[in-house]
């Protein structure tokens, strides 16, 4: 469903009146011809949260929680801070989705209202002076985000199997740039034995589980940071960088706060 287009079902209206107003701004500007033109494929509408308060609220009680985890790693600790910083980066957005499937959190996006065609016509050659507006998440990512989501919950996983994914998604050798690259692949071996050892009496029966779980882990590494800063964080940190934040709530550097 997420490759189909919609143009011709729920849309047909907003089609016609995008081809009657598009026909004032001229051949040109990148068109390529009329299909394109009436094309409003879901997969380029841009969401937003329905709910923004309360599931910010939710995201930012896990990206706590995220935090707290990698604060409690005494291992984590003793790598280089140049180490700590590069995991962190490259780390925090499948950490923090785990967070979301573990603590359960759903969530539902509505379409963002965009500028009417009327609007862009009588705002024509006047772009250059408009600020720039924050991206919004398209609802095919979206979609694939909560696919993803809906793929951990499928599995069931208890918190002791959690924890120790979590120790082998922080604890990744193939960042590039680390100092301590050989310790780190440890970590993440052992963390990744410990997780074998728990599914042994969990899931006796379930031999494929412990690959079934690192290969469904793998896919959160290509959900892209920005969809989850721009759906769950933006509307509370505005412009922020928000692996700033992260690193002043994990060396508890006192300035802003994560907070809607």
């Amino acid at each position: 469903d997420c490759e189909r287009c919609q143009c011709h079902s729920e849309d047909k209206r907003t089609a016609i009146l995008y081809t009657l107003l598009s026909q004032n701004l001229g051949p040109s500007r990148g068109s390529h011809g009329p299909a394109h033109q009436r094309c409003l494929c879901h997969q380029r509408r841009t969401v937003c949260l329905r709910t923004p308060h309360i599931t910010c609220q939710a995201a930012s009680n896990v990206l706590v929680k995220t935090v707290s985890f990698m604060k409690n790693l005494p291992s984590f600790h003793l790598l280089p801070r140049e180490d700590q910083l590069l995991l962190l980066d490259s780390c925090w957005v499948p950490l923090f989705l785990l967070g979301l499937a573990q603590e359960m959190v759903t969530f539902e996006v509505m379409e963002t209202p965009g500028p009417s065609m009327l609007k862009k016509i009588l705002l024509d050659g006047q772009s250059k002076r408009r600020e720039p507006e924050w991206t919004q998440p398209t609802l095919a990512a979206v979609q694939r985000l909560q696919c993803c989501l809906n793929t951990f919950w499928s599995l069931d996983l208890s918190p002791k199997e959690y924890a120790y994914l979590k120790g082998a998604i922080l604890f990744s050798p193939d960042v590039p740039g680390l100092r301590a690259s050989l310790y780190i692949e440890s970590l993440q071996r052992e963390a990744q034995r410990a997780l074998q050892e728990v599914l042994q009496p969990l899931h006796p029966e379930d031999q494929g589980r412990f690959a079934r779980i690192l290969l469904i882990a793998s896919t959160l590494k290509s959900i892209p940071p920005a969809l989850i800063t721009d759906l769950f964080f933006r509307p509370v940190i505005g412009n922020a960088d928000i692996v700033e934040l992260i690193t002043e709530m994990l060396y508890e550097i006192t300035g802003r706060q994560l907070a809607p």
